[in-house]
């Protein structure tokens, strides 16, 4: 996405009645701070980091960027827009999904958009390597008692192929899947 959209200025918080500092309140709030839980600062989630690297998008995310009327076209779009500096990847079986469901839900224009998008380096399509039918059968077998389909497990063949975990879904089960190592893969738009 080249373009930038105009933001609008936000609005100033509302007011908020805080008590009068005294030094009972500074000393309370002293002594808050130095429990350990106070010590450990939480790290944010990483919606709200600017992501640079590569990205595996699923195909929800691409299906709400080239239909307007998507619930999740604006958020994805936000995204987008608020991380110029991630490198999108993709799998030929999510862009097979997307460009069908486009196709089908919307118009023929809006999957060929898609394509268009791909050629101009919107998006990569990582093709699959000699192993990968194994090991998406492998990950298909693993999680077969949830919603998993080609798409999705394309997604977990390349994010462990490629050691990436950075995974852009609507999907709220991406969340369950883990690599080889158990880590779970981190969803940016639901993170």
């Amino acid at each position: 996405m080249a373009t930038k959209a105009a933001r609008r200025p936000a609005s100033p918080p509302p007011k908020v009645e805080r008590p009068l500092r005294t030094e009972r309140t500074d000393r309370k709030a002293r002594t808050a701070t130095t429990g350990t839980a106070a010590l450990s600062a939480r790290e944010p989630s990483a919606r709200y980091l600017v992501h640079t690297g590569p990205v595996l998008v699923d195909s929800g995310p691409l299906i709400a960027l080239f239909n307007a009327a998507d619930r999740w076209h604006a958020p994805v779009r936000a995204w987008l827009q608020a991380n110029p500096g991630a490198r999108l990847i993709s799998t030929w079986p999510v862009a097979t999904e997307a460009c069908a469901l486009l196709a089908r839900r919307i118009h023929n224009d809006a999957a060929l958009n898609l394509l268009r998008w791909a050629a101009r380096g919107g998006i990569r399509f990582e093709p699959a390597d000699d192993g990968s039918v194994a090991e998406v059968l492998r990950l298909s077998e693993r999680f077969a008692d949830l919603p998993f389909d080609l798409a999705d497990a394309s997604i977990a063949e390349t994010a462990a192929r490629m050691k990436l975990r950075h995974v852009l879904s609507i999907d709220a089960d991406f969340d369950v899947y883990r690599d080889r190592q158990g880590r779970p893969l981190v969803n940016l738009l639901r993170a």
